[in-house]
């Protein structure tokens, strides 16, 4: 019942995740966070079972930070989303993850960036992305409304407008969501809806 979307702008990315915890039937909590900062300019947006995505995303980001203190240099957005395709297509043949990510994130000199990853370790850069039942409403939304020029009060706007879409026609739509944008002036929360 995960859900989460991104939308790549002009100078920015924005993502959005819902924060509801739950297994199976139950709903165990409504204000988990499911956009985790890897660094100050860099987000995962991770769906899956809660023990994978907390387990996958902490070894990712430990990792990362490793890399980084060991070079002195840390990873750029593109860096990541492979290292972590690597990682995922690795444990596929042994003990899978099941998570599905998006990674987002602003590099200097490069702006910013958005790849979508499945738990079958499958990398695309994308413009617009997402992950659940949600994101069939969604999506269809975004690649509507979305062009290069993308500002970030356009890009709130079309958050929105999916969100109201997925209150409206999903049956098992969460209640609660998040939204955070990575600049660069790095991670910030936008809103709660």
């Amino acid at each position: 019942m995960d859900f989460f979307m991104g939308i790549k702008g002009k100078d920015f990315v924005l993502v959005c995740a819902d924060t509801s915890a739950v297994h199976s039937i139950i709903s165990i909590k409504q204000d988990e966070d499911k956009i985790i900062p890897v660094d100050t300019h860099k987000v995962f947006c991770i769906a899956g079972e809660a023990g994978d995505r907390v387990q996958f995303s902490e070894y990712i980001i430990a990792n990362i930070k490793l890399y980084s203190l060991r070079n002195e240099t840390g990873l750029s957005t593109k860096s990541v989303a492979h290292y972590t395709r690597g990682e995922l297509a690795t444990a596929l043949r042994k003990s899978p993850y099941h998570c599905n990510l998006l990674v987002a994130g602003f590099d200097e000199g490069m702006g910013p960036s958005l790849y979508w990853l499945d738990y079958l370790a499958t990398l695309h850069k994308v413009n617009t992305g997402g992950t659940g039942y949600g994101s069939y409403f969604a999506l269809s939304l975004f690649d509507k409304m979305w062009h290069p020029d993308l500002s970030e009060d356009e890009a709130v706007a079309m958050m929105e407008a999916g969100i109201a879409e997925i209150k409206k026609r999903l049956v098992v739509a969460p209640p609660h969501y998040i939204i955070k944008v990575v600049d660069k002036n790095g991670v910030r929360e936008v809103k709660k809806v």
